[in-house]
């Protein structure tokens, strides 16, 4: 029910704005026909996708996902102009007719702030932030030297985000020289057919680090289904800890909580109670809910992601109300957390008002 409710509400707001363009496009068949065929391949792209996506040559489905999931941005800022346009209209405030109804003017107008807004979108999203933290750990170690992380999340790979870009992200964590790479969740998209026809399980094997790859699942590793997605992570070489926890090299302990997707996954303090609270514990959790738990489980530093920080705004002001910390650094008494934005993201290949990023984390105890 929720579902069709919500496809729903979709369709009607697809029907809205698009009602709006035939207003404003001059009178002409030919322009008519564009418009009612451009609607119907932008709006059945992602069903097709989903249902025959597999069937389909990956050239096919691949310009199936990149024109689908580019016009839901296209739409929010489609439908919040028209919005704004038709609230003005109504309250008169500005006489807008003429640029609602058959108006060259609006026409030219809207394709050219189309134009500049997901360019600079993608131009914001092909250029990936470095976000250093350097962290003091409020406890002693007998570590001679700072663990340095690379910590990163929401990959998506699949349709839309393929292994040229992948690489591109290995040649960034390289460059630091990690002790450990740590990924929060959703390295998987929807699908891992994609990631097995271009063969991006070798590629995580050009990964430098002291200690390896470590990941926990996501929401969308259960979309693409849990065990395909568990045996992906195991052929790409990556340690996945579901519930459960790795002692590295007698050094310190990486927590990894499988998915809240999981509504049987196990309590944290069920997790941690057997460590050794002295040694450092990093904690991968994929969604940023209550942060309260790691703060209270002596967590020393939590990894998250999830949230994108909404990607483009005004989505990231939601993102702002659902939870605690929606994107960045916080700290919950001697518990450091992140939750990152992401490296990828899911849909369009646009950053508006939010950034993709990796982090590099410089973790120290009293001792140094």
């Amino acid at each position: 029910m929720q579902v069709i409710l919500m496809l729903s509400v979709f369709l009607g707001l697809n029907y809205y704005v698009f009602y709006r363009l035939w207003n404003m496009l001059p009178v002409g068949f030919l322009y008519r026909l564009v418009l009612i065929l451009s609607a119907i391949v932008v709006i059945s792209a992602p069903f097709l996708l989903f249902t025959l996506g597999d069937k389909l040559p990956y050239s096919v489905t691949s310009t199936l996902n990149s024109i689908g999931f580019s016009w839901f941005i296209i739409f929010l800022y489609l439908l919040l102009v028209f919005l704004s346009l038709d609230l003005l209209r109504v309250l008169k405030v500005f006489p807008v007719e003429t640029i609602l109804y058959s108006s060259w003017v609006g026409i030219i107008s809207l394709t050219v702030f189309v134009v500049l807004i997901t360019s600079a979108g993608y131009v914001r999203y092909t250029t990936k932030d470095r976000v250093e933290l350097l962290l003091n750990l409020n406890k002693q170690t007998d570590s001679e030297l700072p663990l340095k992380i690379v910590a990163i999340s929401d990959l998506h790979l699949g349709y839309g985000i393929g292994g040229d870009e992948l690489v591109k992200w290995i040649d960034y964590i390289n460059k630091e020289n990690p002790d450990v790479v740590l990924i929060a969740g959703d390295l998987i998209d929807n699908n891992v057919h994609p990631l097995y026809e271009k063969n991006m399980a070798a590629l995580f094997s050009r990964i430098n680090s002291k200690y390896g790859v470590y990941s926990v699942l996501g929401n969308h590793e259960y979309i693409a289904g849990v065990e395909n997605s568990i045996q992906f992570m195991k052929d790409a070489g990556i340690t996945l800890l579901r519930d459960s926890v790795a002692l590295v090299d007698d050094r310190f302990y990486i927590v990894g909580r499988d998915d809240r997707s999981n509504v049987d996954r196990k309590p944290l303090d069920e997790l941690v109670a057997s460590l050794d609270k002295s040694k450092p514990i990093i904690m991968l959790d994929h969604q940023p809910y209550n942060l309260e738990e790691a703060e209270q489980n002596k967590i020393d530093l939590q990894i998250s992601g999830h949230t994108h920080y909404g990607q483009v705004w005004p989505i990231s002001l939601v993102t702002d109300i659902i939870y605690e910390k929606a994107h960045g650094y916080i700290k919950k008494g001697d518990t450091h957390i992140y939750v990152s934005s992401g490296i990828g993201i899911w849909g369009g290949k646009f950053r508006i008002g939010t950034s993709s990023e990796y982090v590099v984390v410089n973790l120290s105890g009293k001792s140094f």
